[in-house]
């Protein structure tokens, strides 16, 4: 595979790192993407979205869901199943998983729920006050003239 350098991206944009460190992790990685367990991403409102996984066979104790490092990690690990039984056919997998979400800024896990095989993790984007778009009033060439007349009056 083809490396690229991103240093002269480093040297010409400011606060983008995490957009350069994101294409470089696409690209330096060879390894294939596991598809197990299957899953869904929906967006269910403008700000708010939802991860489904098909987890059949696990129960709610087998599972874990963590955010750490602005990362979401499912992970499930089955507990050790009886020996006894014989299985003539065993098409449902079982078998321990770890699946990694990377999550944008200002998005956060709001719950989290395990319904009929299926777990379901609410994600919510809250952009902060400071972020968002603000309407910035423009003054009137006659009233900064005056302010600064009254100004200059006072000294």
């Amino acid at each position: 595979m083809r490396g690229y350098d991103f240093a002269p991206l480093y040297r010409a944009t400011v606060g983008f790192d995490q957009i350069a460190d994101l294409m470089d992790r696409v690209l330096t990685n060879d390894v294939s993407q596991p598809s197990y367990p299957p899953y869904n991403i929906e967006k269910t409102a403008d700000d708010a979205y939802r991860i489904s996984i098909a987890v059949a066979g696990f129960s709610d104790a087998d599972l874990s869901v963590e955010v750490k490092d602005g990362a979401l990690i499912v992970a499930a690990k089955k507990a050790d199943e009886d020996e006894t039984r014989t299985y003539l056919h065993r098409g449902i997998a079982t078998r321990a998983f770890q699946r990694r979400f990377h999550l944008a800024d200002h998005v956060r896990v709001v719950g989290a729920s395990h319904v009929d095989g299926m777990l379901h993790i609410d994600l919510e984007r809250e952009i902060p006050e400071a972020l968002k778009p603000r309407r910035i009033e423009i003054a009137k060439a006659d009233t900064i003239e005056k302010d600064v007349v009254d100004a200059k009056a006072v000294n």
